[in-house]
């Protein structure tokens, strides 16, 4: 299930379902039974219930899990918005089938919210286009101002279901019930701050649906673990591959040093780390895993590129964003290797990104840029409003002829192709990711695979979910720390991870 749906895709899968002869009301049924389930396990066996229903077929959900409920004992209550002599279709089938009071919304009195135990948001679903304003916009503030265990039926009204943006009041919900497949709008925020927990149903939408209909990107997950190179028992480091990260100047020196020991813990056979002389003299000791290299500017960079059996090269971190970075940014996309760049080779080009996205576009060899939103903005400009984070981040993608790695709680992964079997958002990321040095590391383990054999070839399927893998690894192991992180945290939960995970062809002897 890890297809996500724009709601006019589901909307598709919806009408596909329907016209292979599956009735609406059976979908509305169905629909109406998981809200019903869920429902019954976040309220106390005969507990109140108030139900907001809206005028379209999300309220028709509502209408069919106030019956379920009622049946089952449970004091319900049904308040509508709009008048409900203009219900049509499914949603007037659901309304009918009712067979208790319906109080218009506008005559509630909200001082009584207090007395439910819960209220059930079923006003507005995924084919809300504007922000709501007038009575409805009064309703879903006085929900939220209740202070109430608040159930969302698809998503929580006022809330845009391809952006993920609220259009204007917006429900701020306890859980969310949506069917068949998550939208963007349940991941990428805020939207999925507003859902609360959120359980997907399955209301026997066709198996063909989504090929018809098509869908917008992918949930990351451990799914992207098959792409993990699988080691045979005689397999020798350089067959592992050898990633060049790129330090910078002893006051920045830790972001090199942690991007290059995670490179190595993710399982490429060596790292090398370049260093200025300057930060060379006072490594000795530190990380003794690592191999070192003099690199004092792009020409040594150059020069160290010219060793054929390096498979990937990661840059930025640590590095000051100057006409010096750029010009080893220019000798590393030169070369053969796949590239990661980070930081400051990203800030490096603020405001110039012509010669860096032309340089890119001429490689045979995956760039991979990791911009958090404010390194975005210098290189892409303002965020256009009309467009998802995924949209977004797609368009800098094929602007850029890189990919895209943009960064934050709802990091999106996209290829430069554009494809949604290409692009990804990841939801595993905990907050406390967001520390000094977590982008380090995510750099360095995202080169660590890019440097091994299997995503060598030139496939954007299998090397865009490599850079996803990366980021749900970055994601699995910043959990387990909880608020007390800090990034060298991450090398040992990363081992961790990857034990758990990793497939093994070794077989041993048995004496």
């Amino acid at each position: 299930m890890r297809e996500l749906l724009t709601p006019a895709q589901m909307g598709a899968c919806d009408a596909f379902t329907i016209n292979h002869g599956t009735p609406g009301i059976d979908l509305m049924e169905r629909a109406g039974q998981a809200v019903a389930d869920v429902a019954k396990a976040m309220t106390p066996k005969n507990g109140r219930v108030l139900v907001l229903a809206g005028p379209g077929k999300n309220g028709g959900d509502g209408y069919v899990a106030a019956r379920l409920l009622a049946s089952a004992g449970y004091d319900v209550r049904v308040a509508a918005l709009g008048d409900t002599r203009k219900l049509e279709g499914d949603a007037k089938w659901a309304f009918d089938g009712w067979n208790g009071d319906v109080l218009p919304a506008t005559e509630l009195d909200t001082s009584e919210f207090a007395a439910y135990g819960l209220i059930l948001d079923a006003l507005f679903g995924a084919g809300l286009t504007r922000g709501l304003d007038g009575a409805a916009a009064a309703l879903v503030q006085a929900v939220n101002h209740a202070e109430k265990p608040v159930l969302a039926v698809d998503l929580p009204s006022g809330l845009d279901g391809r952006k993920g943006q609220a259009l204007g009041p917006a429900v701020q919900a306890t859980s969310t019930v949506t069917f068949h497949r998550l939208k963007p709008g349940h991941l990428l925020y805020p939207g999925r701050a507003l859902c609360g927990a959120i359980r997907v149903a399955d209301i026997g939408i066709h198996h063909d649906a989504i090929s018809a209909a098509g869908f917008t990107a992918q949930l990351t997950g451990a799914y992207l673990t098959e792409h993990l190179f699988d080691l045979s028992a005689d397999a020798h480091k350089y067959a592992r591959g050898h990633v060049l990260v790129i330090g910078g100047p002893p006051e920045k020196a830790g972001a090199g040093f942690l991007s290059a020991s995670v490179a190595l813990r993710a399982g490429t056979g060596l790292v090398t780390l370049a260093l200025p002389p300057e930060t060379m003299a006072g490594s000795v000791g530190q990380y003794p895993a690592l191999m070192r290299a003099r690199c004092a500017d792009a020409r040594d960079l150059a020069r160290l590129l010219r060793d054929d059996r390096l498979t990937a090269c990661a840059l930025g971190p640590g590095l000051t964003p100057n006409e010096a970075t750029r010009q080893m940014v220019y000798a590393a996309l030169d070369s053969k290797t796949a590239l990661v760049l980070d930081a400051g080779a990203i800030t490096a080009f603020a405001g110039m990104v012509t010669p860096l996205f032309e340089r890119i576009m001429a490689r045979s060899a995956p760039t991979v840029l990791t911009p958090h939103s404010g390194e975005f903005k210098r290189l892409f400009g303002d965020s256009e409003t009309n467009l998802s984070k995924i949209e977004r981040a797609q368009k800098a993608a094929r602007g850029s002829g890189a990919i895209l790695v943009l960064k934050g709680a709802d990091t999106v992964i996209a290829h430069p192709n554009g494809r949604a079997d290409c692009t990804y958002v990841n939801a595993n990321a905990p907050p406390w990711l967001a520390t000094a040095g977590s982008g380090d590391v995510l750099a360095g383990i995202v080169a660590g695979l890019l440097a091994q054999p299997d995503t060598a070839h030139n496939d954007p399927q299998h090397q865009t979910a490599t850079v996803a893998l990366g980021v749900w690894l970055h994601g699995e192991a910043g959990q387990p720390s909880g608020p007390a992180l800090v990034a060298t945290d991450l090398e040992a939960a990363l081992q961790t991870v990857l034990q758990r995970v990793s497939p093994s062809q070794f077989i041993a002897v048995q004496g």
